[in-house]
């Protein structure tokens, strides 16, 4: 569910600037991940610094001069194993194609851009950031979008994308709750593209989650009535027969009584 207005700001946007939306992102996004991973895994048995170590955010390093790590977190694999890396690596390229072709390539950048612009946000906010919120946000987007659609855990357990989205959401819930105000923020401008982008969406199922309640709450109301004071049944009253038939009907009888006896 997702609602498009050709009026908006963006659909204008897209119209005039849309050829130049970089095309397959999710395959570009996954590609540099795993390419990541193999860097860091050869130069880690070499004793080497790895690739991440000159990758992920640092606000105190970004103003020492290093201005690549601005960007270069983006494309940091998420865990050292290979199985969990393979594992998440297909599971973006999964849901980022999905949402790019329900999407577009265009709409696709741009929510992607301002998850980034957000998780940046945060990282100089806090002074770190990683791409664990951004990514988390293609998740919601995609769960959104397709919610009754059903995934396996380790290709074995299948699960509605919707409870593993409302999982994800209390999680960021208790976050908030106990993390200081600064992380909050951080938490808040990290969500910031699915804010823009869903705000009406989730208006909505709000609103028909209270509506569904409120008539379902009336028809168990209005069963709890029938069963309680059951409708009395009317009786029905004796049909008066019409005056001028009756004075008729007596005349024929007394004209055939009188023929009879005659």
């Amino acid at each position: 569910m997702y609602y498009y207005d050709d009026n908006s700001f963006l659909s204008k946007l897209e119209r005039k600037i849309g050829r130049f939306a970089i095309k397959n992102w999710a395959y570009i996004l996954v590609i540099a991940m795993a390419m990541v991973w193999i860097a860091d895994f050869i130069l880690a048995r070499f004793e080497y610094p790895t690739l991440s170590s000159y990758m992920y955010f640092n606000r105190d390093l970004v103003f020492q001069g290093q201005v690549w790590r601005v960007v270069t977190f983006v494309f940091m694999p998420e865990d050292d194993n290979v199985f969990f890396v393979l594992l998440t690596l297909y599971f973006y390229w999964f849901i980022g194609t999905t949402v790019e072709n329900e999407w577009g390539a265009f709409r696709f950048n741009v929510f992607y851009l301002t998850g980034y612009l957000g998780a940046l946000a945060s990282g100089f906010i806090i002074g770190m950031t990683t791409n664990y919120y951004l990514n988390l946000t293609i998740f919601l987007a995609y769960a959104i979008l397709n919610a009754e659609s059903v995934v396996y855990i380790f290709f074995v357990i299948p699960i509605k994308v919707k409870w593993l989205a409302i999982i994800e959401f209390v999680l960021i819930a208790i976050d908030l709750i106990f993390a200081g105000w600064i992380a909050r923020l951080a938490i808040l401008f990290s969500l910031l593209n699915v804010t823009l982008f869903f705000w009406k969406d989730v208006f909505y199922i709000i609103k028909n989650y209270f509506r569904r309640r409120r008539y379902k709450k009336q028809i168990e109301q209005g069963y709890y009535e029938a069963d309680v004071n059951p409708p009395k049944e009317k009786k029905k009253k004796p049909k008066k027969k019409n005056k001028d038939k009756q004075e008729e009907t007596e005349v024929n009888t007394q004209e055939d009584n009188d023929g009879f006896f005659d």
